[in-house]
């Protein structure tokens, strides 16, 4: 029977072919994401791949407060409560490496990234994106692609260990990185620079070769992708679509060469025919997180003003007002982010497609919003008209008795909304 990892690891095999499979990578320590992710993998047959980053979660508890068995539990205990499979999930490991602590010197902060990593694998993450590509503090800048595979290789040899040791299939592997460093871009775009395919080749060439030496020649066969820049981007305030014909000699390049996909990072908000043809080009994982935080937080603000409309001891823009004054009281996760005025950093701290808020919504003051948000409304069935209004993403679905209008179904549909696109470019059909 075939598993989540397998489906990982032959993802080239069906690339090589001409018949291309996608699989769709949430990165988000949300709940309400992670519940419509499952939800939607359930209802399409489809894995659910579920990730977390080094910065969320790690062996310190990144600022989620997870270690890696903290989220695999946390993810599970979502699982059974929507009765998916769990079977059918594939933990990820994204941006695994020094990252978390590069203001540290380089030994240092590796031997936290190679403790990262062999929790990660050690907790039973099968897709592990190794990347060691910040320069940490006593670094030049940049790092050499040498540098990089020689720590990318370090930590492999930490995730090997760690699934051994925690009687694990050993993992798969994605290498390199995109430009920008993750999170997304600060600034408005309009031109990005493509990989090319003399540097994905380098890349790859170097990680194999340094990989042998460091006798791991068994975890080439597992390198089941290659994070590349295939022209995707999205800034504050704009998104970079995907145009097939400017990475038309990176997808031809994997296509002579076999053996490995393409991993696309920051695919948030681009449009179902974008998607279809990242795939077909051979980008078949592709990552999305902000966007579903993004449609997360339109869905609670719209239920924020539903709520001031029907019940009289709601203020609407209570919400907000919330988390509002848990941004201004801890800057440090928007501030750098967020150029201009006050009134730009204003609209940019709620409505950015950055989504730099979702860094709040675990702190308790921002869960007491939430929940009164969602006792407000209770389980009554909301006026279709208000959703028209406020949620109107989900309207058609409301207005043809296919969703049950509650608070929290809105919200999970909202959700699943900004998934739809990556479900119809991964399907087979």
């Amino acid at each position: 029977m075939s598993t989540p990892l397998n489906a990982l690891l032959t993802l080239h095999a069906f690339a090589d072919a001409g018949d291309p499979r996608g699989l769709t990578s949430v990165c988000s320590a949300h709940p309400l994401v992670i519940e419509a992710a499952l939800i939607e993998a359930l209802q399409t047959g489809s894995i659910a791949c579920i990730e977390a980053t080094c910065n969320q979660v790690n062996q310190e508890g990144g600022y989620t407060g997870m270690t890696p068995v903290d989220f695999r539990d946390f993810v599970l205990a979502i699982a059974r409560t929507v009765d998916f499979p769990v079977g059918r999930i594939l933990f990820g490991g994204d941006h695994l490496g020094p990252n978390p602590w590069k203001h540290l010197p380089a030994d240092e902060a590796m031997a936290k990234a190679e403790a990262m990593t062999y929790a990660y694998a050690a907790a039973g993450f099968g897709k592990l994106h190794l990347d060691a590509s910040m320069a940490c503090a006593d670094d030049p800048t940049p790092l050499s692609v040498a540098t990089i595979a020689k720590r990318a290789a370090r930590l492999a040899i930490a995730a090997e260990q760690g699934a051994s040791e925690g009687s694990h299939p050993a993992p798969g592997y994605v290498i390199g990185t995109e430009v920008p460093v993750p999170g997304g871009a600060m600034e408005e775009l309009d031109v990005l620079e493509v990989t090319s395919p003399a540097d994905a080749a380098t890349t790859l060439a170097i990680h194999e070769e340094t990989f042998r030496e460091a006798g791991l020649e068994g975890v080439l066969d597992r390198i089941a992708g290659l994070v590349v820049q295939p022209g995707v981007e999205f800034g504050n305030a704009n998104v970079m679509r995907f145009k097939p014909e400017e990475a038309s000699d990176l997808s031809g390049w994997r296509q002579a060469t076999g053996g490995i996909v393409f991993e696309a990072h920051s695919t948030d908000y681009q449009p179902t025919e974008a998607l279809r043809a990242l795939v077909a080009g051979g980008f078949c994982i592709l990552k999305v997180g902000p966007g579903l935080t993004f449609a997360l937080r339109e869905a609670l603000y719209g239920l924020d003003q539903i709520a001031g409309i029907l019940v009289p001891s709601y203020t609407g823009g209570a919400l907000m007002r919330s988390m509002e004054a848990s941004m201004l009281a801890a800057p440090k996760n928007w501030a750098g982010y967020y150029p201009g005025s006050d009134e730009e950093k204003f609209v940019q701290r709620h409505f950015s497609y950055s989504d730099r808020i979702r860094y709040y919504w675990n702190l308790p003051e921002a869960q007491r919003a939430v929940e009164a948000l969602f006792e407000a409304l209770g389980e009554r069935d909301l006026p279709e008209t208000l959703v028209s209004q406020y949620l109107a993403g989900v309207y058609d679905d409301v207005s043809a008795a296919r969703l049950k209008p509650t608070a929290r179904n809105l919200v999970i549909a909202s959700i699943r909304k900004a998934l739809a696109p990556y479900s119809a470019a991964c399907s087979r059909g």
